[in-house]
């Protein structure tokens, strides 16, 4: 916990009183009516299901929310007193997703920008950048392109770049999602060195919450339908029955308690889909390959899981069998049934004949946003395949990854949750054979958790074959079948 001679003069109090937002263009608040008062200091855990509004709260406590024309305000939300947007510097946000606060071509530059916006003085900086990369764990030469990070690295050095700002309030949104398990607990030791030499007040938004419940004072759990659900020290909150009991219905991630999954463990696979020889990955034309020699077959009716540490190429791996990227050497073939009238090479297939046999849903879903609505996202692959779009399979996929009550909403205001969920289903709504799915469980709360496990239990009992790139154990055990372990250039095949 935080020791009270700790606290520093910076530290940030936060304040709300009947503060909400709603998004332009949406007929629902993504925030109501929340009271809070974070004191000086305070290290809180933010809960709440999917959609919530948890990163809404971290982005209007940053001062990021926008103008008027961007959305409609009701209530105050206030740091030391006074607007957010009016107190930049003060707060640091790390975003759900690091790939969008990314914007310099070198890692050193990355995480001396903030500070240098803040006036720092020069030989300051560059001390508060080593310091930052040592704290994250992330050993890399200062001139390192930032384009050649995983996804994984990307996070660590957007967190080394809020924490290189020392503010007095730490926003952190799902800081650990796309790390690997030694990653995660790195991250929030690192996190917790920094609030111990600094004092800030820290508010963590994080779904799975064992990780962060010893390090945190409170925790604030997001009602759905507006206000707070629950408010008290992490003992009082996650272990009485009658709490434990209310969170979980509610979706909140609760230690001990695993949501019920539907749909049977699948059992073995059926014909081989795809062989994969010799295949030398790589993101680049130029430098070392991420992987050498991968040799795999990916079977109907069986999952793949892709595993290994942040930057052992697990993404890179599966956009080259995804007939995305092509690789610097070895083979990819489909089977005759897979390949049909397109061919057995699948880099010579047409984007219509690829989403219709391989659907990729990337580890940044908005790289395959196209289109202004939910619904239009979810017709598109059907209309650019047969020029039309089944209306009752677009709406069972709503349904099913619950965004019915989103159809008209624009993509990208969606939470980190929603839109993972919306990748997966532009995905299904073209039926592809093979499903590959980079970090599918990102921002789930336990019951979007369970609805895509279940979904995807069910695709692999109709023969479609699964495989995803994922840290998540809970997710590997609930699919079964095979893993495949990158690590150190290599790939090996640790169970079928």
């Amino acid at each position: 916990m935080t020791p009270v001679d700790a606290l520093s003069p910076g530290a940030v109090h936060v304040r709300a009183r009947g503060w909400g937002w709603r998004h332009a263009g949406r007929k629902a608040f993504a925030a109501r009516r929340l009271d809070l008062d974070i004191q000086p200091g305070e290290r809180v855990l933010l809960l709440g299901a999917s959609g919530a509004g948890k990163s809404t709260v971290l982005h209007g406590l940053a001062g990021v929310l926008g103008t008027n024309d961007e959305g409609e305000q009701e209530g105050e939300l206030l740091l030391d007193g006074a607007p957010p947007a009016t107190a930049r510097g003060r707060a640091g946000l790390v975003l759900q997703d690091p790939e969008t606060q990314v914007v310099l071509a070198r890692v050193g530059d990355e995480v001396a920008f903030a500070a240098e916006n803040l006036a720092v003085p020069r030989e300051e900086i560059w001390q508060r950048v080593g310091r930052a990369l040592d704290d994250v764990g992330l050993d890399l030469p200062l001139d390192h392109p930032t384009t050649a990070l995983s996804g994984g690295q990307k996070q660590r050095l957007a967190l080394a770049s809020v924490l290189a700002m020392e503010p007095g309030l730490l926003l952190l949104d799902e800081p650990t999602a796309n790390l690997d398990p030694d990653g995660v607990l790195e991250v929030r030791d690192a996190v917790v060195r920094v609030l111990e030499r600094t004092g800030a007040t820290l508010v963590v938004v994080e779904h799975r919450v064992a990780v962060w419940a010893d390090v945190v004072d409170r925790v604030i759990v997001l009602d759905a339908e507006g206000g707070v659900l629950a408010d008290g020290a992490p003992a009082t909150v996650l272990s009485r029955e009658e709490t434990r009991s209310r969170l979980a219905a509610a979706g909140v991630w609760v230690p001990g308690l695993r949501p019920p999954v539907g749909g049977r463990v699948p059992g073995g696979g059926g014909e081989v889909l795809l062989s994969a020889h010799g295949l030398a990955v790589a993101r680049t034309k130029r430098g070392p390959a991420a992987v050498e020699d991968l040799g795999l077959e990916v079977r109907a009716a069986e999952a793949l899981s892709i595993t290994g540490p942040n930057g052992a190429g697990k993404s890179t791996a599966a956009l080259t069998l995804g007939g995305l990227l092509r690789p610097r050497a070895g083979t990819l073939e489909a089977s005759a049934r897979l390949a049909g009238e397109a061919g057995r090479n699948p880099f010579r297939w047409r984007s219509s004949q690829l989403v219709q046999r391989i659907g990729t849903v990337f580890q940044e879903p908005e790289h395959q946003f196209l289109t202004a609505s939910v619904a239009e996202e979810l017709e598109f692959g059907p209309r650019r395949v047969s020029g039309s779009a089944d209306p009752r399979r677009i709406a069972e996929l709503a349904e099913r990854l619950r965004l019915t009550h989103l159809l008209k909403a624009n993509p990208f205001t969606l939470s980190g949750g929603e839109k993972r969920r919306l990748s997966v289903a532009t995905m299904l709504a073209t039926a592809p054979r093979i499903l590959i799915l980079d970090e599918p469980t990102f921002g789930q709360d336990a019951g979007t958790w369970a609805e895509l496990v279940t979904l995807l239990r069910e695709l692999i009992d109709d023969g479609v074959a699964v495989l995803s790139v994922t840290h998540d154990a809970d997710f590997i055990g609930a699919l079964g079948g095979a893993s495949l372990h990158i690590i150190g250039g290599a790939g090996r095949l640790v169970s079928r």
